[in-house]
């Protein structure tokens, strides 16, 4: 898994620019799914669909808030009761941040954040013991910024160098008598945009500009003079270095995967061990003068899922169903033969798999509450072909033919004859909520925020 990693920043999905062999390979020897979707596409919302199997309302988390001390269902716990030995390595962007939620061990990389003062990261507590006197944020960049630079550091005390070495160690002594679930959560490409010299300098020629529309116009001031803006057309050469360091962060990763998979490959367990990777949700890279995630956008919501499983069933193909991170618990508790609790919203992504015609839902849900400003407040419907937006602060629509226009340059909203099914589809979808999500049979406004739904585990 990595950290905000949009879906088409990936050679497999025809980037013709990202160096991607590891991540490439997977795909050509498994599946990808191209029209795959983080319903709140945010970290830790993500985080909580990842845990759970459930959508936003099921899992309560409508927007960027904590992610539950505990819930019901959470997959590391699902599959160590069905009798695996369960690591998490990396990014959690848990609260507490030592929680497991079943997993037996966990090795954290959680970047500056320190939310308690008895806390700090096994990446940071390593890097200090090989580096004593240097600054792990020596490169000087946000956290959440446009700006973007060569690590400063030796390239083994890197985080994403620190993630694949821990991993590999790990495949390389687990003698254990258990079958074993590992998530390896790297931090990048999310910000800051901070790879080895040697992958930043690779991408200084020529990059995909950022895409513009006819709709987008009212994002291009910014949003502040603070270096993690949320919008602003920053001009060619900011989105061309932001994503000079996107991309070479992607490539770092895909690097480190590499690693993994021949440790896995070198201790005979590449054919008896089912591979996913995802990322939690995307990264806008200046497109439409926006940044960050949070967005309906393809930019920020669509991300990569690729799976390979050891069977002579799918090798090498591309799926365009729409799914979802919910699906990825049903989906792993199938390939261990665990029983999937009745609450859980997602469905295996296996049986899709298993038989490319099996029934499927028609479109996926996404939604995110009010975050940076009053106006990003959204629902929205996509089954990958075209895509329908409204924007909960005043009512204003959106809608995209993804086919045909895939960047979503040009906004239907006013000719689109598909425009009232959709709208309908949103309404019965959103009506088990009630009021202010429905009112009188009508979307209705929401101009503040709404961050948790009754579902949210409180205690």
């Amino acid at each position: 898994m990595a950290d905000q990693h949009r879906a088409d920043c990936l050679g497999a999905a025809g980037n013709p620019v990202v160096q991607t062999p590891h991540m490439d390979s997977l795909a050509q020897e498994g599946v990808l799914f191209t029209n795959a979707y983080s319903s709140t596409p945010s970290c830790t919302p993500a985080r909580s669909a990842l845990l759970t199997g459930m959508s936003p309302w099921g899992h309560g988390m409508l927007g960027y808030g904590q992610v539950a001390e505990k819930y019901p269902v959470e997959l590391p716990q699902l599959l160590r009761d069905a009798g695996y030995y369960t690591a998490g390595i990396g990014k959690m962007h848990w609260s507490p941040q030592r929680a497991r939620h079943g997993f037996h061990q966990t090795l954290l990389d959680e970047s500056g954040r320190e939310e308690s003062r008895d806390f700090r990261s096994d990446y940071r507590s390593w890097f200090w013991s090989e580096a004593p006197l240097a600054d792990p944020d020596a490169t000087g960049l946000d956290w959440n910024g446009y700006e973007a630079a060569p690590f400063k550091l030796a390239e083994n005390l890197h985080p994403t160098s620190w993630i694949g070495e821990t991993a590999v160690k790990f495949l390389q002594d687990y003698e254990r008598p258990e079958p074993f679930f590992l998530k390896v959560s790297f931090e990048r490409p999310h910000s800051p945009y901070d790879p080895p010299a040697r992958w930043f300098d690779h991408y200084a020629g020529k990059l995909p500009a950022a895409s513009t529309g006819d709709w987008d116009e009212k994002y291009k001031p910014r949003s502040s003079n603070r270096r993690d803006i949320w919008h602003g057309d920053l001009g060619d050469a900011a989105v061309h270095s932001a994503r000079q360091g996107y991309y070479g962060s992607v490539s770092f990763v895909d690097e480190q995967i590499g690693r993994i998979l021949a440790a896995l490959e070198s201790r005979g367990g590449l054919e008896n061990t089912l591979v996913m990777y995802l990322s939690d949700h995307g990264d806008m890279l200046g497109d439409h003068n926006l940044w960050r995630k949070t967005y309906p956008y393809e930019g920020s919501s669509k991300v990569p899922l690729i799976i390979r499983w050891p069977s002579q069933v799918g090798r090498g193909i591309k799926l365009t169903n729409p799914v979802e991170l919910r699906d990825v618990l049903p989906t792993l508790a199938d390939a261990a033969q665990a029983p999937v609790p009745k609450q859980v919203e997602g469905a295996s992504l296996l049986s899709l798999i298993r038989n490319p015609r099996a029934r499927w839902r028609q479109w996926i849900d996404l939604e995110h509450d009010l975050t940076y400003g009053p106006d990003n407040h959204w629902s929205a419907l996509t089954d990958g072909r075209v895509k329908y937006i409204f924007n909960a602060f005043d009512g204003h629509e959106e809608f995209f033919d993804l086919r045909a226009d895939p960047e979503e340059k040009r906004n239907l909203a006013m000719t689109a004859s598909e425009i009232n099914l959709w709208r309908g589809r949103l309404i019965s979808h959103l009506s088990v909520r009630g009021a202010p999500w429905v009112v009188n049979g009508k979307l209705g406004l929401r101009p503040k925020s709404i961050l948790y739904s009754p579902n949210y585990p409180r205690s």
